[in-house]
């Protein structure tokens, strides 16, 4: 059986720096479109939660959108989503019952490649109801995805950092959206030519792939940078000893901007770890909360 990722394990140092960056949210302004005209739509639809369809729909958008859980892959947001609406009072005063998901959360447990070809064999082999739901979902969203999501163009600076760096630095795409998708996107704004490897959720999880990436290349701890827009980013930088510089969720061409004209050239003349990028985590952490805002008391 072929691995998936052997491309990222297999990859030649051929700068002395290393840098992943995510897709969705980070370099594209995609993640808005993609979860309230495709994911969400979806969940409700697939599974029948039209009866509260209000909740579901502000649940699934502060999970993917507006939370420490922003950039989380698909399924394991998925049954965020319902943990979160099963502690609503809302939900609880409308006797509204949700669906029973443990074979999904086992799945999510036990599987490392948490992705539509993972699941469709999964499917195979159990035909268990609830991963075929799932499957079926995971898939409308995909089609929904590429019938609608065209011509979003990546962040201004993005195109220009990534012609900078080039002299200097390998780049990596490092997501968990299917990697059919991110090729389309980076082809289809000729940014493509600036990457080695586009790395999507069939691959393995952000920690994973990046991990690859780095010790294929034996680089050092310090010069490798991950750039992304949620804590998945940030954690999959320091399970690897890599630096982090965020794009933060909703000042996101200022961040761009940033990176272009400063954190770069601190990246890799030695003067990014530190102080430096202790106030930019900071900073970052401050955009994405903990605390849904119905939780919130006056």
């Amino acid at each position: 059986m072929s691995d998936p990722a052997r491309v990222l394990k297999d990859l030649r140092q051929e700068r002395e720096f290393l840098i992943g960056i995510d897709s969705d949210g980070c370099a594209f302004d995609t993640m808005e479109i993609k979860h309230k005209e495709c994911f969400i739509p979806n969940i409700i639809k697939y599974w029948n939660l039209q009866p509260i369809s209000k909740y579901a729909r502000e649940t699934a958008e502060f999970v993917n959108l507006y939370s420490k859980w922003r950039g989380l892959n698909r399924f394991p947001a998925l049954i965020k989503v319902f943990d979160l609406l099963a502690d609503r009072e809302e939900v609880k005063r409308r006797s509204f019952k949700l669906p029973e998901i443990a074979s999904l959360r086992n799945w999510v447990k036990t599987e490392t490649k948490l992705g539509n070809p993972a699941l469709e064999k999964k499917v195979k082999e159990t035909g268990d109801p609830i991963l075929e739901v799932t499957l079926e979902w995971t898939v409308a969203v995909n089609k929904g995805i590429a019938d609608l999501v065209h011509g979003v163009p990546p962040y201004p600076y993005v195109r220009e950092s990534l012609a900078k760096l080039q002299d200097h630095a390998q780049v990596v795409v490092v997501s968990q959206t299917p990697n059919e998708a991110l090729e389309r996107e980076w082809a289809g704004h000729d940014l493509v030519k600036y990457l080695r490897v586009i790395a999507g959720q069939e691959m393995g999880g952000k920690a994973e792939c990046l991990g690859y990436a780095k010790a294929a290349g034996k680089y050092e701890d310090d010069h490798v940078l991950m750039i992304g827009d949620a804590p998945g980013d940030l954690i999959a930088a320091k399970v690897n000893r890599a630096l982090f510089y965020p794009i933060n969720p909703g000042a996101e061409e200022r961040s761009w901007k940033r990176f272009y004209e400063e954190a770069f050239d601190k990246f890799i003349n030695g003067q990014y770890h530190g102080a430096y990028e202790t106030e930019l985590i900071a900073e970052f952490e401050i955009y994405l909360p903990s605390t849904p805002p119905w939780r919130v008391t006056y």
